[in-house]
């Protein structure tokens, strides 16, 4: 279980040591980790305007559209970060939310809370003006298509992102996001090469739905649906993965393909490779070497729209330098199908996940997870 810092006599030791200063400086921005990467903020000042350069920038809370004068402040927790993976196709294509994540940091601001809304949950999504959307009920993943249509133009993701963060704050009964990014899936794999790759636990023997064991794509099934041909294997045990080995198994969610509790499990191998991300970017291969570091940098800014509601994402990596690897501690929250008759129309929370969101409201989650231990997601 997750402790506050410790006191001056028990101080753990930097996790910086022996890193050069110009690398110490900054940190770790732990919601581009979070859905997935990670990134280390440098010291000087051309690597950190090269980086703050290359994040994308957008009003993904209406806040401007609002006319809101979103004004900058001191970056103090607790603080709820939404975190929304999307895997685009064409400019035409509305969005959907293959990911959707919450990162929520206490007032201590030395530790973190990642957890994951199913992309089936059967909720409502309400009325949305800006794209003429009346509200409907239906799968959570659908909102931000639903919010991103602007009419006579190509779809709009940071107008969708609005409308699941509406969304997602009337599921969890959380007020106010303070920060939410749009991560590129795509990305990812750009951002695992340039760390030379990530270490990860693999839990069991998983086959890829749609790659072959050299990375091409499996061949469509000409007399059905689904594919054909030789799979990609990810074997059980500690693995070192490649870019696309890493995206392609955080995908994977059908049990005929080893994933027994699909979906659910999906949002588990994506918590654990944030948590492989985040601990990658800590190593010395990576942060004390300038060359690596800088194709992270800008792999990672490139991947991402960010809005911080008037703070840079150099500003929160600032704010969250304390935390740490293992400190972010995994939340599964359990769930079940919803059916009319015959006919399954996504998921449902399950009982104890309402007293989950009490307890964070409440700032109440070590005690909680203490009384319900099978709400943390184990990385093995």
């Amino acid at each position: 279980m997750l402790v506050g810092k410790a006191g001056k006599s028990g101080r753990k030791p930097s996790i910086w040591r022996g890193v050069p200063r110009w690398a110490r400086i900054c940190t770790v921005f732990g919601t581009v980790l979070t859905v997935l990467s990670g990134a280390v903020l440098v010291g000087t000042e051309v690597l950190m305007a090269r980086y703050e350069g290359s994040v994308g920038k957008a009003d993904l809370f209406g806040d401007q559209a609002a006319g809101a004068q979103v004004k900058k402040s001191d970056i103090k927790g607790p603080l709820n970060i939404l975190l929304v993976g999307i895997d685009p196709r064409t400019p035409t294509a509305a969005p959907l939310a293959d990911s959707i994540m919450v990162l929520h940091v206490p007032a201590s601001m030395d530790r973190a809370y990642l957890f994951s809304l199913p992309r089936d949950l059967y909720v409502r999504i309400p009325a949305f003006k800006r794209a003429d959307f009346p509200g409907e009920t239906t799968k959570i993943n659908a909102a931000m298509s639903f919010g991103s249509k602007v009419p006579g133009a190509n779809p709009d993701a940071a107008r969708g992102f609005e409308l699941l963060a509406t969304t997602v704050q009337n599921v969890t009964g959380i007020k106010r996001f303070d920060a939410g990014a749009i991560i590129n899936f795509t990305g990812f794999q750009r951002i695992v090469d340039a760390m030379g790759g990530v270490d990860m636990y693999i839990e069991r023997d998983v086959k890829s739905e749609h790659k072959q064991p050299d990375g091409k794509a499996r061949p469509g099934n000409t007399r059905g649906e689904g594919y054909v041909g030789p799979q990609a294997l990810y074997k059980k045990g500690n693995r070192h993965l490649s870019g696309w080995q890493a995206l392609d198994y955080v995908r994977q969610r059908y049990p005929k393909n080893g994933v027994p509790d699909s979906d659910y499990g999906r949002q588990r191998h994506q918590q654990q490779f944030v948590k492989a991300m985040v601990g990658q970017a800590f190593s010395a291969d990576v942060v004390s070497n300038p060359i690596k570091l800088d194709k992270v940098l800008r792999a990672a800014g490139q991947s991402l729209i960010f809005s911080g509601r008037g703070n840079s994402v150099v500003d929160f990596g600032l704010a969250l330098k304390d935390i740490r690897p293992n400190t972010i501690e995994m939340i599964k929250l359990p769930g079940g199908g919803v059916f009319e008759g015959s006919k399954y129309l996504g998921e449902q929370f399950q009982e104890g996940v309402p007293d989950f969101f009490t307890a964070l409201h409440n700032e109440q989650l070590d005690p909680f997870l203490l009384e319900h231990p099978e709400f943390v997601n184990k990385a093995k």
